[in-house]
């Protein structure tokens, strides 16, 4: 089963200062067809004005994961964690047992982010934060693991969950395989581009709900980026 779920059909709200559209059921949108992809709660497209931000807030007992797409966010929580992740690059707090935090837009330009949040294996345990630089030349043709929670991706950031996020650049004509295994459940998005998925044609932004699937096969129809979440 593949469904597009196309960008108009998102949910979401412009606050001025923070444009977000929501591909699950978030804040004031309310689906109960779009609740989550199995683990997969949350995938928000977040377009954030310059010298602005998230003020702190709390979160616990989720893993959630910033795909930097355009500008750079800077990141700060009360264990004393600061730093900057800038486009191309990943970063992942494990909310665990309680964490608050602020992410602003420092920088002078629109920053562009996907922001995913993925449901725990477990509850409570102590809260983490990390970030890494993943070059998009190192994705050329393939997919790179960016987070996982998988063994033996100890490359990827890590994550508490039964759960990898991946990223891959494709050139227009390029095709990429994926095994994800008919008892999981796949969501991919082109960041940029559009791709074909099976028989299913996604631009920019679009989501691509997968299931019952042993191996996905993207082929690029663009220039494109793509982000894609395997989840229980």
């Amino acid at each position: 089963m593949i469904e597009l779920r196309a960008f108009e059909t998102l949910g979401g709200e412009n606050h001025g200062w923070l444009d977000a559209k929501h591909h699950f059921s978030f804040a004031n949108y309310r689906d109960a067809g779009r609740m989550n992809w199995g683990a997969l709660r949350v995938w928000n497209d977040d377009t954030i004005a310059p010298h602005t931000g998230f003020p702190p807030h709390p979160h616990r007992d989720m893993e959630i994961i910033t795909y930097v797409r355009e500008g750079a966010i800077t990141h700060e929580d009360n264990l004393g964690n600061h730093g900057r992740t800038e486009a191309g690059d990943v970063q992942v707090m494990s909310a665990g047992s309680g964490v608050a935090h602020s992410e602003y837009n420092r920088e002078d330009v629109t920053t562009r982010i996907f922001q995913i949040w993925i449901i725990p294996e477990t509850t409570g345990g102590a809260p983490s934060w990390g970030a890494k630089p993943f070059p998009k030349g190192d994705r050329s043709g393939r997919f790179v693991t960016l987070a996982s929670g998988v063994a033996g991706d100890e490359d990827a950031l890590p994550i508490r969950t039964n759960a990898r996020v991946l990223g891959a650049t494709l050139k227009a004509g390029e095709r990429v395989e994926y095994p994800l295994g008919a008892a999981r459940k796949g969501y991919l998005v082109p960041a940029v581009g559009k791709v074909q998925v099976g028989e299913v044609v996604a631009h920019a932004r679009d989501g691509v709900a997968i299931a019952e699937a042993d191996t996905v096969v993207i082929t690029a129809l663009e220039d494109s980026e793509v982000v894609l979440v395997d989840a229980a």
